[in-house]
């Protein structure tokens, strides 16, 4: 269930791109750009209207669609601790790879 990741917070680090992840509601999330990577500009910060399901037990896709217009589609395998990326940027599709890990509180 979705309801599990509420409340809880998660770095994705995408290299280039690294964010700060809150999952607010099963439909809301916010996050901070930590380094952006030519991407987004470092800090920053949005909150965002998410179509998140469950796959199975620990691994989610997460969407989105950003202020700007740039889209971000995620496979987040917790249980392994990988994120799969799509980002579109100004019409540029970039598929990125990399890691989960949660923040502490």
């Amino acid at each position: 269930m979705t309801e599990q990741l509420v409340g809880r917070t998660y770095y994705f680090d995408l290299s280039p791109l690294k964010v700060r992840f809150t999952f607010d509601s099963p439909s809301q999330g916010s996050f901070v750009v930590q380094e952006g990577g030519g991407l987004a500009p470092d800090g920053h910060a949005e909150t965002v209207t998410l179509d998140l399901r469950r796959i199975r037990d620990g691994v989610y896709l997460n969407s989105w669609t950003e202020a700007s217009g740039a889209t971000v589609t995620h496979v987040e395998d917790f249980a392994n601790a990988t994120v799969y990326s799509n980002v579109t940027v100004d019409g540029i599709l970039y598929n990125l790879v990399g890691t989960i890990t949660e923040a502490r509180p």
